[in-house]
């Protein structure tokens, strides 16, 4: 049977983040993806100029839909725009039994427009941060979570761990925004930290990479993969990714969840 990931996210018109790239990117790496639709955002590769929120009951309801007949090996979630849904994304979450629940709290679009209403942060921590499997902070999002300025690697040990007291089994808090030759994402868990390095890639297309992250390393829980070996996996996709960006629109462009395939539009013998 292919193993079955649900993202739980806002929908972006642009395609290159929130539910149509975590769709893309389950796609590439060869699991079965669903979805429940938090938000419908009004997005392009310019920037987000407005969203509205689903009702709390119609997100739980197409997780409960997905889950009672499909089933869910593993989850993710991404913008849940506020406490309500927050609260209603929890219970479904608990009530499914969904053990494998990557969350990626997106507070910001990658040009800065805000996508969770102030109110859901203190709700983001006590409902669903004590629910997952790993919790994927950048930098500025873990400053939000763990109350430290993030700009350095002891910076962002210090964030992971006590993001990780929050309740989550594991913590990534990603390198992309902080200082440094390479981009080195740290791992916290009960065991101690990993830090996970790779090559810091000079590039202006770079939308949707926290989406597509998480929803790689969600995919490869889905698969069976242990969570170290799908981070890791997960990160060498993105690098590639982003690589491979494609030059769309007039703003920020999307990575490329097809690199693998095609390298902007051409056929590639990195396949």
């Amino acid at each position: 049977m292919i193993a079955r990931a649900l993202t739980i996210a806002g929908s972006d018109s642009g395609g290159g983040a929130g539910i149509q790239q975590d769709l893309k990117t389950f796609q590439a790496l060869g699991v079965w993806g669903m979805s429940a639709i938090t938000a419908v955002t009004v997005q392009s590769t310019i920037g987000v100029s407005d969203f509205v929120e689903l009702s709390p009951e119609i997100v739980a309801a197409q997780i409960e839909a997905v889950a009672s007949d499909i089933g869910v090996d593993a989850a993710k979630t991404g913008m849940l725009a506020n406490a309500a849904i927050v609260e209603a994304v929890a219970r479904a979450v608990r009530d499914a039994e969904i053990d494998r629940l990557v969350v990626d709290p997106v507070f910001v679009s990658k040009h800065g427009d805000p996508l969770l209403r102030p109110d859901a942060v203190d709700a983001l921590r006590r409902e669903i941060l004590p629910l997952a499997l790993l919790v994927t902070p950048n930098a500025h999002e873990a400053a939000v979570l763990a109350g430290v300025e993030v700009r350095s690697r002891s910076r962002q040990i210090e964030a992971a761990v006590a993001i990780l007291a929050l309740g989550s089994r594991a913590v990534l808090v990603k390198g992309g925004h902080v200082d440094g030759a390479q981009a080195v994402d740290v791992l916290a868990t009960a065991d101690g930290v990993v830090e996970i390095a790779g090559p810091r890639i000079d590039s202006p297309n770079t939308h949707g990479t926290g989406c597509m992250l998480s929803a790689a390393i969600t995919a490869g829980l889905a698969k069976g993969v242990d969570l170290e070996t799908a981070v890791r996996d997960a990160k060498r996709f993105v690098t590639g990714a982003i690589e491979h960006a494609l030059t769309l629109g007039k703003g920020i462009g999307p990575v490329n969840p097809s690199w693998r395939v095609f390298a902007n539009g051409s056929v590639s013998d990195e396949a």
